[in-house]
């Protein structure tokens, strides 16, 4: 019963539709499985995976864009989507139960087609993919802390004042001369034992004054 649930719970986070991920992203999000990576036994099974449906008002979202972009064509996606927000807030019971019941029997036949394809998985293939997931989730955890840590980096640069920057922008100067120095006397040296063909076509010599050349 928990390696059931283990797989409902597999299946589940990957089932995410593309345009409830992303609208408008296209052939990018084809598949549910897209982002991660998957065995070569296991491509039959997703030609055939299900898009997880879209909710209620994510249908309704995506009917209504189209309509309020070419209303607003100079308006921000973030400000029409309040405005998208606010119509369906607004909408009648009636109107919005015609998007609850096509997503329920979307739904429906979504979880019809996840237990298809689930029992023609076996045991060791689910374990296998759930191995795969948890490696891509913690590349993915990896990756948002780098670019918090970017983040930060960044705002600490803006708030330095002129003549802090002015030392670092020394200093990556003097590491552009020095790179120079070390490629021009590593190609000589290749060029000594007959490697020409690893000398850079153009070489960019640093201007005297230690400014970049246009």
């Amino acid at each position: 019963m928990a390696l059931l649930r283990s797989m409902w719970g597999v299946l589940s986070a990957l089932g995410r539709s593309g345009a409830e991920l992303c609208a408008g992203c296209g052939s990018r999000l084809r598949l549910p499985f897209s982002f991660v990576y998957v065995p070569k036994w296991f491509s039959s099974a997703l030609a055939s995976y299900p898009k997880k449906p879209l909710t209620s008002y994510l249908r309704f979202s995506k009917e209504q864009l189209p309509i309020f972009k070419a209303q607003n064509p100079d308006a921000k996606n973030s400000e029409l989507i309040k405005k998208i927000a606010e119509l369906w807030r607004e909408l009648p019971d009636s109107e919005k139960k015609i998007y609850e019941d096509a997503y329920r029997a979307d739904w429906q036949a979504y979880k019809e087609e996840v237990n298809r394809i689930q029992e023609q998985l076996t045991p060791s293939q689910m374990i296998s993919l759930e191995k795969e997931i948890m490696q891509k989730r913690l590349k993915k955890k990896a990756l948002i802390k780098k670019r918090a840590k970017l983040k930060t980096v960044n705002e600490n640069w803006k708030n330095l004042s002129s003549s802090q920057k002015q030392v670092y922008i020394q200093l990556a100067k003097d590491d552009k001369i020095r790179y120079y120095n070390e490629m021009k006397s590593w190609e000589e040296q290749m060029i000594e034992v007959g490697r020409n063909d690893l000398i850079r076509r153009k070489i960019k010599h640093p201007p005297k004054d230690g400014t970049e050349e246009c």
